[in-house]
């Protein structure tokens, strides 16, 4: 109780300060993806070369989610499941700020200031964003620049689109569902990333150093960090008024890091709370519903996505294909494992400025290991959503989880059920 409270304190607070803030100076920060409505269905920050920057502006920003749950979920292995009840989650909250430093050139810092698996404020991450180069010289390298997007801090990894449509901990307005993917591909590693984008047509490249926790301490194998590389291809246009199309490429490659942590970076958690949870865990799950493969030291990891809305209706696809080495264990050696992701949308946004939804995914994983069985995960959701105003969305979604495969806790494993949740993002 104490912790929800002191969590919408610093909602109100937060509110109540932004607010004050835009009262004074409602300039928009340059090639910038809003946190509202208006940020739907943007993927890469826009473009532009025009600079309205007359001097230092600070943007203070944040989101605030809260969920019903109404889930419930069984097995018919060995394993005993916890009890859930229908009820609420804790709230979650973000802290956004977003400072422009000087023409083309600003900062980005989130902080999650409250979550699933840390109730306490903690920094997700940041970067350093160049558009232009004039803090060098005016004008210098112009023509490149007019094109060209540097960025580096410990952020969000550009890999796949699908990430640009998950929910972020509390910033959940740009996903039409409650839950993200079963494989969640999200990671925040220190690193470099430089996009070209002209005329439709996308490009990136990325380095970082494969660690989520920074250190410089060596580990078992007397390394302390690695690299990993990431890249993007992709074409997005709007052809005419009604449609617009998109499809990328990208993909994760990585020698040797001390461990893999692309799907297992959200330290926010899981949207279903508990579910499939051993009654005899003594920590929470908080990455209850998902799948991560169990690669250590190296990954390659692809997935191409879709994109097409057709006035109201869109379609948003994954296909998604990793392989890579698996842990040992004391029982067992480490084995050569990949996994297969599948993922369809289909929205259709209606009403004045598109202010409601009704959608449905279908999501499938599918994993194999070398001297092991093939295990499978298949979930569907349905969904409908309600923004209030630009700021203010409500949605509700019916979801369904199934495991095959699997013994022991997932032998025959489901979950189904209702979500409610509203968001406020600004």
């Amino acid at each position: 109780m104490k912790t929800y409270i002191n969590t919408l304190l610093i909602a109100l607070i937060l509110v109540g300060t932004t607010a004050n803030t835009f009262a004074q100076d409602s300039r928009n920060i340059d090639n910038y993806r809003q946190p509202d409505k208006r940020g739907v269905n943007v993927f890469e920050d826009p473009k532009d070369t025009i600079s309205s920057f007359d001097n230092l502006h600070v943007r203070m920003g944040g989101s605030f989610a809260l969920q019903f749950q109404g889930l419930d979920h069984e097995n018919s292995g060995d394993v005993a499941l916890a009890g859930i009840t229908p009820n609420f989650n804790l709230p979650t909250a973000n802290l956004d700020l977003d400072v422009a430093l000087a023409p083309g050139v600003r900062m980005h810092l989130r902080t999650y200031l409250s979550s699933r698996h840390h109730n306490e404020p903690y920094v997700k991450g940041g970067f350093f964003q160049v558009d232009k180069l004039d803090f060098i010289k005016e004008g210098f390298l112009d023509d490149i620049m007019k094109y060209t997007t540097i960025r580096i801090g410990q952020m969000e990894n550009n890999y796949g689109d699908a990430h640009f449509r998950r929910s972020d901990n509390a910033q959940a307005i740009f996903n039409p569902f409650v839950g993200n993917l079963i494989m969640d591909s999200f990671t925040t590693e220190i690193g470099a990333e430089v996009y070209y984008q002209r005329d439709g047509f996308i490009g990136m490249v990325g380095f970082t150093n494969g660690k989520l926790n920074q250190s410089v301490e060596e580990n078992a194998n007397g390394k302390s960090g690695g690299a990993s590389f990431l890249a993007k291809l992709g074409y997005d246009k709007q052809l005419n008024s009604d449609l617009r199309v998109r499809l990328t490429g990208s993909l994760y490659n990585t020698g040797f890091i001390p461990s893999v942590y692309l799907y297992n970076a959200d330290r926010a958690g899981s949207r279903y709370y508990h579910v499939l949870q051993a009654e005899s865990a003594e920590s929470d799950n908080f990455r209850s519903g998902r799948f991560a493969p169990s690669f250590k030291n190296s990954i390659t990891a692809v997935m191409i996505n879709p994109f097409v809305k057709y006035k109201g209706l869109e379609f948003f696809g994954t296909i998604e294909m990793n392989q890579g080495t698996t842990n040992a264990t004391t029982t067992s050696e480490a084995l050569d494992g990949e996994t297969q992701q599948y993922a369809g949308e289909l929205i259709y946004r209606f009403g004045q400025n598109e202010n409601f939804y009704l959608g449905g995914r279908y999501n499938l994983v599918d994993s194999q290991y070398d001297g092991t069985d093939d295990v499978t995960i298949e979930r569907f959701q349905a969904s409908m959503g309600w923004f209030m105003t630009k700021n203010i969305l409500a949605k509700l979604e019916y979801v369904t989880q199934s495991y095959d495969g699997y013994t022991g806790q997932y032998e025959d494993a489901k979950f189904d059920g209702v979500m409610f949740e509203a968001v406020i993002s600004f």
